[in-house]
């Protein structure tokens, strides 16, 4: 490229107008700067987007354009704008703008405004960042609704892609049913939408122990019942551990109570860390029995029973609890997380057999 070629790509307009987007998005409170700059960042990936088209008949105006004006941004507002950061202004531009999902509302934010392409934007760069990343866009916008709906800090939900809850929750669900989790997020209708199988307690650190009892494993859940609740899902409160009930002047105890307000029901977890028998489930049974005769309200719904184990024998499960069952589930936990590329691939195949 000749000397004099290169001033061709200097455009104050162009510099100046991208410089305002940002002025403007900084007058904002402080409280909503973040979101702001989301919103600024789009405007500013579109600018960037189409003037690379215009000039388009130069193979390098693209990386001079943007050289160019992490400089003068740079100059600007000091730190943030350099050219990786501005490639990610316009990756984000590019995969949001082609987002083909119907917007989900949320009346929170209904007094947002809309970019360009009706899209409405409910969280901090970080959050995109990392969404953006997520090639499947069914699977994007699932993730973008769960962080919304459950106030989702990044760690949350860089925690919650990793463990495959997108996959998890699609393998128990239908082929025709997938396509909502897109659309709405994880919605609990009914008990078996409040089950996940397999639950993933990575945040428990049992990985290092080679053997561990039932106790230790429920001390660790109580540790770290705020990440417990959080990989239950939407609705859960905690109601108490080891709840004691006498039933024919025997005592028993329930290892974990919550309350699922949504479902409005409770909720009873046993723990085993072996493999799942028979007695189990019929032991957990007439506590869910106990539960519907002695403690639900009138009103309340019919109570939900977990067996949350280390192993479980499919074929025990179903030969144990009736046919038309809607109250006992048998769910594995993991104390480490699962491969995404196995359940990605089982996802496939489930899909591809439904």
């Amino acid at each position: 490229m000749k000397k004099d070629e290169i001033t061709v790509f200097s455009n104050q307009d162009f510099l100046k107008s991208v410089s305002d987007v940002l002025a403007n998005a900084r007058k904002n409170a402080k409280t909503a700067v973040n979101l702001s700059m989301v919103y600024a960042y789009f405007e500013i990936g579109r600018m960037i987007v189409e003037e690379e088209q215009h000039g388009k008949r130069r193979a390098a105006y693209g990386t001079q354009l943007l050289k160019e004006l992490s400089d003068y941004l740079t100059q600007i507002y000091g730190k943030g704008y350099s050219i990786a950061n501005l490639k990610n202004i316009r990756q984000f531009y590019k995969v949001y703008s082609e987002d083909q999902i119907g917007e989900t509302v949320f009346s929170q934010f209904e007094n947002l405004p809309a970019v360009s392409t009706g899209r409405k934007f409910f969280l901090s760069w970080s959050h995109y960042l990392k969404l953006m990343r997520i090639n499947n866009p069914e699977e994007r916008h699932f993730y973008e609704i769960e962080s919304v709906k459950n106030d989702w800090s990044l760690s949350e939900l860089k925690r919650q892609y990793n463990s495959a809850l997108y996959e998890r929750l699609a393998l128990s669900i239908k082929k025709e049913e997938v396509y909502r989790l897109a659309l709405e997020g994880q919605k609990i209708e009914s008990p078996k939408d409040a089950v996940k199988d397999p639950y993933v307690l990575e945040f428990l650190g049992l990985k290092e122990f080679p053997e561990y009892s039932e106790s230790e494993l429920e001390s660790r859940i109580i540790d770290h019942l705020q990440q417990f609740l959080l990989e239950l899902g939407t609705g859960f409160a905690f109601i108490g551990r080891q709840v004691r009930f006498t039933f024919d002047e025997e005592h028993f105890m329930v290892d974990l109570v919550f309350y699922n307000r949504l479902l409005r029901c409770f909720v009873l977890f046993d723990l085993k860390i072996g493999e799942l028998k028979h007695q189990d489930i019929g032991q957990m049974q007439m506590y869910v029995h106990y539960y519907d005769r002695m403690v639900k309200l009138p009103d309340e719904n019919l109570t939900i029973g977990i067996l949350l184990c280390k192993e479980k024998n499919n074929a025990v499960v179903e030969m144990t609890l009736p046919e038309d069952n809607s109250q006992i589930f048998a769910s594995q936990y993991e104390t480490v997380l699962p491969s995404k590329e196995a359940l990605q691939k089982l996802l496939e195949e489930h899909l591809e057999e439904n």
